[in-house]
């Protein structure tokens, strides 16, 4: 027998049990699906377990920098099994919450278990047949595995499988120099652990402009990490307990030899196990559902949320999709995607703050610019708490005076960013800034002083 819904709901990341609440709440009925851990990627694997770990490392980095504050401390050692406990409480705890959260819902039945489609209106969990009105999903992704030669033949981890790890890796070798790959190297680098970074490209997260590049590889150098640039011809072997990484690169030896291989090489959507065809459900290439500028699929009624839609690879724009949709099916206002600024972090330490384009990117689209960079050695804050690294950057439209994008890399720069991405959101000039008082101490203070150093790009 059918069991029908008005709206069925698949994965329990950042958006779909919020979404749950409001329909609920609106006396919807719902059924809402999870296959394997409720909380999805941030709560799991992704950001709240990672940035627990980021915090153990930060602690061990600030303990061995005890004299250069006047603070006399024995030898620092790591109790990696301590450390790994706390980020399971930290997750675990989450993850019950967002469970019971669910559970404690009016109007719901929560089935645990893998769902396919069987038609547009019509879901299988086991041996339940569901069907709605409405159908959104909320499935995420995971760690893509690169087809680098001898990839199968040696043991290697993912960001989920390194979240599990129970001994420190003596060498841990991270593929990939991007965002996820670069935390994970300095927290176990600040473990204890030796660290090489590979990456293909010719410089870190080719995503950022090459100056904040620089300053991060700078960074995560001086901290004793190992990168191979340019690295072509990655390929793979086992020599006994020993993972060998080859590379052609530019410089140095052809061969890393470690104990722990780590992928960081992306990610691909959750999408290839649901049956998308039964529903006429299109997606991209790479697998990605196709949305438009409200989330909604080439069905008029299934709707794609989160990671798996390709329209943003966050927790705050997953969450932001569900309040597009809730919006536009809920509250009757119209809000759209494109209505977002790109805005995410780095958290490495120091961490980088961005919001909207890079220089590259604002250099490309041919506009008139003004630029104004400080560093933070020059940021009271950042010298009082003898934590200078990195710089603050700013882009300016020189005809409009609207800010177009900003990099603050150094500390406090994941929070500091946030006042320059609320004025880009209110529509309001740069002199909006600099006629602002902040606080002082602190970081954000330097703001306006930035925005009021502008100088004519090059």
């Amino acid at each position: 027998m059918t069991k029908h819904f008005d709206a069925i709901i698949i994965g329990a990341g950042q958006a779909g049990p919020s979404l749950a609440s409001r329909l609920t709440s609106a006396g919807k009925t719902v059924a809402f699906v999870e296959r394997k851990h409720f909380g999805g990627t941030c709560v799991n694997t992704g950001c709240m377990p990672t940035k627990a770990m980021v915090a153990s490392a930060y602690a061990a980095h600030l303990a061995r920098r005890g004299a250069d504050y006047g603070v006399t401390t024995g030898p620092i050692t790591i109790d990696f099994a301590r450390v790994m406990a706390r980020k399971d409480t930290v997750r675990f705890n989450s993850r019950k919450g967002v469970e019971g959260w669910l559970k404690g819902m009016p109007n719901i039945t929560v089935i645990e278990g893998h769902a396919r489609f069987e038609g547009p209106h019509e879901v299988r969990v086991g041996g339940e047949l569901l069907s709605a009105d409405q159908i959104f999903l909320n499935v995420g992704g995971r760690a893509a595995t690169p087809d680098f030669p001898g990839v199968e033949d040696v043991p290697y981890l993912t960001n989920v499988s390194i979240m599990d790890l129970d001994t420190l890796p003596r060498h841990l070798i991270v593929i990939g120099g991007s965002y996820i790959g670069l935390e994970f190297a300095q927290m176990f680098r600040r473990f204890g652990s030796e660290v090489t970074v590979i990456e293909k490209g010719p410089r870190l997260i080719g995503r950022e402009d090459a100056d904040v590049s620089v300053a991060i590889l700078a960074i995560l150098e001086k901290e004793g990490i190992n990168f191979r640039l340019n690295a072509e011809c990655i390929r793979f072997a086992k020599r006994g307990d020993e993972v060998i990484a080859g590379v052609d690169c530019t410089a140095g030896a052809p061969e890393i030899v470690g104990s722990h291989l780590l992928l960081a090489t992306g990610r691909r959507p959750n999408t290839d196990d649901l049956d998308l065809d039964r529903a006429g459900v299109k997606t991209d290439a790479r697998g990605y559902v196709e949305v438009d500028e409200t989330l909604r699929t080439n069905v008029p009624h299934i709707f794609a949320m989160g990671d798996c839609n390709g329209r943003g690879a966050f927790t705050h724009t997953a969450y932001n999709d569900f309040e597009i949709i809730a919006a536009n099916l809920i509250d009757g206002e119209a809000r759209k995607v494109s209505d977002r600024i790109a805005t995410y972090g780095l958290f490495i330490d120091p961490p980088l703050g961005r919001a909207g384009m890079t220089e590259t990117e604002a250099r490309k689209s041919g506009r008139k610019l003004l630029i104004g960079t400080r560093p933070m050695t020059r940021v009271g804050r950042a010298v009082e708490k003898g934590e200078t690294e990195g710089f603050m950057k700013v882009i300016v439209d020189a005809d409009s005076k609207e800010i177009l994008g900003a990099s603050i890399l150094g500390t406090g720069g994941d929070e500091a960013v946030q006042s320059i991405l609320d004025v880009m959101y209110a529509g309001k000039p740069y002199t909006t800034i600099t006629h602002a008082v902040h606080i002082h101490p602190t970081v954000s203070e330097l703001i306006p002083t930035v925005f009021g150093d502008l100088h004519p790009a090059t």
